[in-house]
């Protein structure tokens, strides 16, 4: 009963942090004079600037196991993928929330171009 119960609160955790990803991301201000980032409003807690290369509706995340860590930009349906949640699933558990910036997912850069490639 108790596996059940964490793995309830895991998925609701997941599911606020999808919702405050997505909101967060809709509700980016327009591009200032640094080209570069857009800053956030003082009410978001972590990073403050968004790189440029990560667009509205995308997200960034970062693949650390096995050799040298790689980014990844993703579009926000990736948060649809049952795989995918499974990973941010693990990320969870291994990272914790507390994470700033790009999330962090414990997997090496081909598994997740692997998940990406095979998207339902």
């Amino acid at each position: 009963m108790q596996n059940w119960e964490q793995r309830h609160t895991g998925l609701v955790m997941l599911r606020l942090l999808t919702k405050k990803l997505k909101r967060v991301i809709l509700e980016l201000p327009s591009r200032g004079p640094d080209q570069n980032a857009v800053e956030f409003d003082e009410d978001v807690e972590g990073t403050k600037k968004i790189p440029k290369d990560v667009k509205q509706g995308h997200f960034a995340v970062i693949a650390v196991k096995g050799g040298k860590p790689k980014r990844f930009i993703l579009e926000l349906s990736y948060l649809k993928n049952q795989t995918f949640l499974r990973l941010l699933e693990q990320a969870k558990e291994e990272y914790g929330f507390q994470q700033a910036g790009a999330l962090t997912v414990p997997c090496q850069p081909e598994e997740l171009q692997k998940i990406l490639k095979d998207r339902i």
